[in-house]
């Protein structure tokens, strides 16, 4: 149970952080981060060390390389799992996955997951990489910072290790579908036939995270007979249990295609979802 719940958890530090300008979820953002301030850190592993590299990015940003990996070179849409800690410039810890009890967290590179500047910084560094970001306010919580937590204008420091890629589990017309946590004590599987209660957050790469159910604080219902549901996103809870954790990466031919949504999504844009099972009826 334990693990379901830091799973939750790191859903909301890891993919509903970004709400910069956007003042009615302001105090959705408090919640979350409000045990954070002023923890000590106890994650030795991401101890500086000798500075071998620096590079200077455009607007501020710099990254400064302690160890450099031997791995592929991250880029848009790669799953890795990182071991990090973001600081004020004071010293004081606001994220990390160490708050999870966690040695490591997922994280899509490209999808809004952060602030700007994560994705950035991480498109200029391989699997294996230990390394030291200063992330200018511009490019991280800017004016708004976060009450409580940080303040307007905060330049923040991200230590940060690359630890692996992660694969898709599996991929289905194109479709590409990481099972990051799965239930292994549950034997019930959702078939055509079953209803689905999920927590669900959606984006694109323009519009990272423009809907989520955690506002609502009640999970989706799905029957696979109803109308209206993407088809790829149909297409992949075929198999899930309850307390399974998914990410799922939709070409826009399984999503909304050429027509796009609205104001919300571009035509041709990919379609992403990170959700959690609560049940499978």
């Amino acid at each position: 149970m334990k693990k379901v719940i830091g799973s939750i958890l790191a859903v909301f530090l890891l993919v509903a952080c970004n709400f910069e300008g956007v003042k009615k979820n302001k105090n959705y953002q408090e919640v979350i981060h409000s045990e954070l301030k002023n923890t000590n850190s106890k994650n030795k592993s991401l101890k500086p060390t000798t500075i071998i590299n620096e590079l200077k990015l455009k607007e501020g940003l710099e990254i400064k390389w302690f160890k450099h990996g031997n791995g592929q070179k991250i880029k848009e849409e790669d799953v890795i799992n990182i071991n990090y800690q973001v600081f004020l410039e004071d010293g004081t810890l606001i994220d990390g996955n160490e708050l999870l009890n966690r040695q490591s967290l997922p994280f899509l590179v490209g999808y809004g997951m952060q602030t700007k500047g994560w994705d950035i910084a991480l498109k200029q560094l391989k699997i294996g990489d230990f390394v030291e970001i200063f992330l200018p306010s511009k490019l991280a919580r800017g004016k708004y910072g976060v009450k409580g937590l940080i303040p307007p204008n905060a330049n923040n420091i991200i230590r940060i290790k690359i630890v692996n890629a992660v694969k898709p589990t599996k991929i289905i017309d194109d479709i590409k579908v990481w099972l990051l946590e799965e239930n292994l004590s549950e034997t019930k599987k959702a078939s055509e036939t079953n209803t689905i209660d999920f927590h669900y957050m959606v984006g694109t790469k323009s519009n990272p995270k423009y809907d989520m159910s955690y506002r609502r604080a009640v999970p989706f219902r799905m029957r696979f007979s109803d109308h209206g549901i993407v088809s790829g996103l149909k297409k992949t809870l075929i198999g899930v249990k309850r307390s399974d954790k998914v990410w799922i990466l939709l070409p826009s031919s399984e999503a909304y295609g050429s027509r796009g949504l609205i104001d919300l999504v571009k035509p041709n844009e990919k379609l992403f979802y990170d959700i959690f099972v609560v049940e499978v009826l």
